[in-house]
């Protein structure tokens, strides 16, 4: 059982950017997309970005597209998620998952806790 754990939320201001990070127990399996998803204070979970583990290759949501930038470092086990020019409509708690492709098709895959992100206008 892969675990993970997020962190590097925090306050920022609009038009800021903040870098989160997401450490998996455990190599992730080559056929798993490790990813970030977000929900916004009384919405529904959405997809924000993941990356595939075995080729790098990366998938956004289209409304970051342009402005974060996911990344891993496989020495580590960890995924980062920089995000920049941010908007209130960021703010929300971020998850990451180890197996964020089936966690987006309804899947559990593995989620960590989440980290808070608030961004003040």
């Amino acid at each position: 059982q892969v675990q993970v754990v997020e962190s590097g939320g925090g306050l920022v201001q609009a038009g800021g950017s903040l870098r989160l990070s997401c450490h998996a127990s455990a190599r992730p399996l080559d056929s798993y997309a490790m990813g970030w998803f977000r929900r916004a204070p009384g919405e529904e979970r959405e997809f924000v970005a993941a990356i595939s583990w075995s080729d790098d290759t990366t998938y956004y949501a289209d409304y970051v597209k342009g402005r974060f930038v996911i990344s891993r470092d496989a020495d580590k086990n960890t995924v980062n998620l920089v995000m920049n020019a941010l908007t209130s409509e960021d703010t929300g708690v971020y998850y990451c998952n180890a197996d964020a492709l089936a966690a987006a098709s309804g899947h559990e895959g593995y989620w960590g806790k989440g980290t808070l992100v608030t961004v003040s206008s």
